[in-house]
């Protein structure tokens, strides 16, 4: 892809539609999806949907007797297996798992994901953010491409966030070896890493019919919070000094049901046919936004998180630290 290819389609869907919505005329008898983190927040909500409409869904999980009590009310075909990101043991595990149910995949929804946590180290030393959200999601995707390469038309949907503004890959010290951590900074650069992932992802789909993209759910309180202290919530405007969501961010945010809907959109829709690797938020394809205006704060997309070169880079760099993993 290019920057010119992140030109919106003029989607009937919005900052509003739920994910129910997007799915309403949607078949996916026989399909079979993946969409991590599908136990909690957004991700169950993606699970509800894909599952309403038809599709087997396949749900890792690190913790089974709480995705057994999340899941007990949705409705469809949809199996628990365990998996933890930040083990790539246990991700190749999942992956023979899930081949041995099925010949091939037709979704991937990378959904899962940390933010803004206290410095951890993960798998062979990766900072934890970046060892999760992406380097786990890359494994994980490794493992089941065989099968996505057997699907007709499979799909990726890698979630990213408006969070990609806050730093591109810092090619010199991506796993804060040398310098200071900042989670901000690190939970930016990963959600970059997203974006970019989306990317490259869709040039190895191509020649097999596929397609990926990255996706920015929108604001929502979800568990994706649990690191961040009421004090820094209240700060950032999220929360009034009640601790009750703010009047901005009751106008701004997203209920669950509504933050899956991109993600959904992404994983259906005909109008991304031909749009490989773009990135989109609002069930749309995002405008290129210029990193120095301020009002794109919280809208659109940057150079830095949808550039070919950048994509390739990372690609190679990550099959390099899975390598010596």
């Amino acid at each position: 892809m290019a920057l010119s290819d992140q030109r919106p389609t003029g989607s009937s869907f919005g900052h509003k539609s739920t994910a129910a919505e997007v799915a309403a005329q949607v078949d996916l008898s026989g399909k079979t999806a993946v969409v991590t983190g599908g136990y909690s927040g957004i991700g169950i909500e993606t699970v509800r949907a894909l599952a309403g409409r038809g599709a087997r869904v396949v749900v890792p999980v690190r913790t089974p007797q709480k995705a057994t009590a999340a899941l007990a009310d949705v409705e469809g075909d949809i199996t628990a297996l365990p998996m933890d990101l930040a083990d790539l043991g246990s991700v190749r595990r999942f992956g023979q798992d899930v081949a041995q149910m099925t010949p091939s995949l037709d979704l991937l929804i990378n959904n899962a994901g940390i933010m803004a946590c206290p410095m951890e180290r993960v798998g062979p030393g990766w900072e934890s953010q970046f060892g999760v959200n992406h380097m786990g999601h890359f494994a994980l995707t490794q493992t089941l491409f065989p099968m996505l390469e057997r699907a007709d038309a499979p799909r990726i949907v890698a979630l990213s966030s408006t969070g990609h503004k806050l730093s591109d890959i810092r090619w010199d010290d991506i796993q804060y070896a040398e310098t200071e951590y900042d989670k901000w900074q690190a939970y930016g650069q990963a959600k970059t890493a997203n974006a970019l992932f989306a990317n490259a992802a869709s040039r190895r789909l191509l020649p097999h019919g596929g397609l990926a993209f990255s996706v920015h759910p929108g604001g929502i309180f979800t568990p994706l919070q649990r690191h961040l202290p009421q004090e820094e919530m209240i700060a950032l405007g999220w929360l009034g000094e009640d601790g009750a969501p703010s009047e901005r961010a009751m106008q701004g945010f997203k209920s669950p049901e509504q933050g899956a809907s991109t993600t959904v959109w992404a994983a259906t829709s005909p109008s991304l046919d031909g749009r490989a690797g773009v990135y989109c938020e609002d069930c749309d394809i995002a405008a290129v936004t210029d990193p120095d205006d301020p009002t794109a704060r919280f809208v659109g997309v940057d150079p830095h998180a949808c550039d070919d070169e950048s994509a390739e880079r990372l690609w190679t760099l990550s099959e390099a630290l899975l390598a010596q993993a």
